[in-house]
């Protein structure tokens, strides 16, 4: 009896896809994330001493992106390379730029409805640097390429930095912080539950910011376009800004440390975004 239980057990065990590795396989359609190193070559955001912001950007985001692109349950794209904006979003932007502000102004205008309507309550938000036109036209329309793309999360990648006399003077605030959108946005809910996944990984080996604005490092926004001010993201589009520190920070400033500090800081961002899609 106890032989034909086992050997019944195993022929039930080869041929119930549910105890096998069939229940890992592939989603059909898998989880499409956007990577956005922020600013560019033109406009490269912070800077400490000789380092740029935009270039810590694109190495900690392309660390991300390899990461991801590893798991088949994944579709990575990623908004630039070491040559600039990719072929995809360099043309996106130049050959659609009269629709990007067509989709700026009908956001702007909807968000200016809904405040004088009363439906959208206004809040004071940390202090940031205005975007200029072209800067502008770059982030409306990655929030256009992501609706149209069925993108599931969008992730900014950014490093702080805070008025100082000088690129070689360090600043006194440090740490991380993740902004997210103001509850009254329609992608709030989902893009808060993604930012905790992420924080949660982040804040094993890192601190929060300890700017007062920023205490705690989650902060909620309504005027950061990147994560769809004026409604400008879809419900299902979530979308988080991470300030992974400040720029002129000790682990930032020698090139050893700066790479150390970009490996650990991708796999914990990959391992929060999976841990909310997958539940890892």
């Amino acid at each position: 009896m106890k032989k034909t239980f086992l050997v019944l057990f195993f022929i039930s065990f080869a041929f119930c896809p549910f105890l096998t590795n069939a229940s890992l396989a592939v989603p059909d359609v898998p989880i499409r994330i956007l990577i956005v190193p922020g600013h560019d070559n033109k406009i490269w955001g912070s800077q400490y001493g000789n380092i740029k912001e935009a270039n810590m950007n694109l190495v900690l985001a392309t660390n991300i992106y390899d990461i991801l692109k590893k798991d088949k349950k994944f579709q990575v794209f990623i908004t630039r390379d070491d040559n600039g904006y990719t072929k995809e979003f360099a043309d996106y932007f130049s050959l659609n730029k009269l629709d990007i502000k067509s989709f700026r102004e009908n956001s702007r205008k909807e968000m200016q409805n809904e405040i004088i309507s009363g439906n959208f309550l206004q809040k004071e938000n940390v202090k940031h640097n205005p975007a200029n036109e072209d800067t502008s036209i770059v982030l409306y329309g990655i929030n256009k390429w992501a609706n149209e793309n069925n993108i599931d999360a969008v992730i900014h990648i950014h490093f702080n930095d805070y008025p100082r006399k000088t690129k070689w003077t360090i600043g006194k605030y440090k740490g991380f912080a993740i902004y997210m959108p103001d509850k009254q946005f329609l992608n709030a809910k989902k893009s808060e539950k993604l930012a905790k996944n992420i924080y949660t990984q982040l804040s094993k080996e890192y601190q929060p910011s300890n700017y007062e604005k920023e205490k705690g490092g989650f902060v909620t926004d309504q005027k950061l376009i990147a994560i769809g001010v004026g409604n400008s993201l879809l419900s299902s589009v979530r979308s988080v800004l991470i300030e992974y520190g400040y720029i002129y920070e000790k682990k930032f400033r020698n090139i050893s440390t700066r790479r150390e500090a970009y490996k650990k800081m991708a796999e914990l961002t990959a391992k929060g975004i999976k841990n909310y899609f997958l539940g890892n």
